[in-house]
């Protein structure tokens, strides 16, 4: 995808906020989460990340039920294994996580931004 659009589709899905997607937003936004910045939707390639934190080059992804279909996973494999080469972690929350346990959520975000961070 062109840059272009992937920039478009950034801004299109920035309006367009699923409830678990608002919901983490929400809990990290403006450095809520131990000062951290956060970026949401943000375009990277050919990809647009659910968010972004670029001090640790961590993207946080909230997959919906559509990403169990054996095509969504093969495909999200393919992106993680991309977004890796480009030296961006990848860390994933289903939808229904980041719905009964945000604490656990937000915790296991600060995990992984330590690990990426030492």
């Amino acid at each position: 995808m062109p840059i272009r659009k992937t920039v478009e589709k950034a801004r299109d899905l920035r309006r367009r906020l699923t409830p678990p997607e608002a919901r983490l937003w929400f809990a990290i936004k403006g450095g809520k989460l131990e000062g951290l910045k956060f970026r949401r939707q943000h375009p990277i390639g050919a990809y647009v990340l659910d968010f972004y934190c670029a001090a640790a080059r961590l993207a946080v992804e909230v997959d919906g039920q559509g990403h169990d279909h054996p095509d969504q996973i093969a495909a999200d494999r393919r992106r993680t294994a991309w977004l890796q080469e480009q030296g961006i972690g990848v860390i994933r929350f289903t939808a229904e996580d980041v719905r009964v346990n945000l604490d656990g959520v937000l915790e296991s975000i600060l995990k992984a931004v330590r690990k990426r961070t030492g």
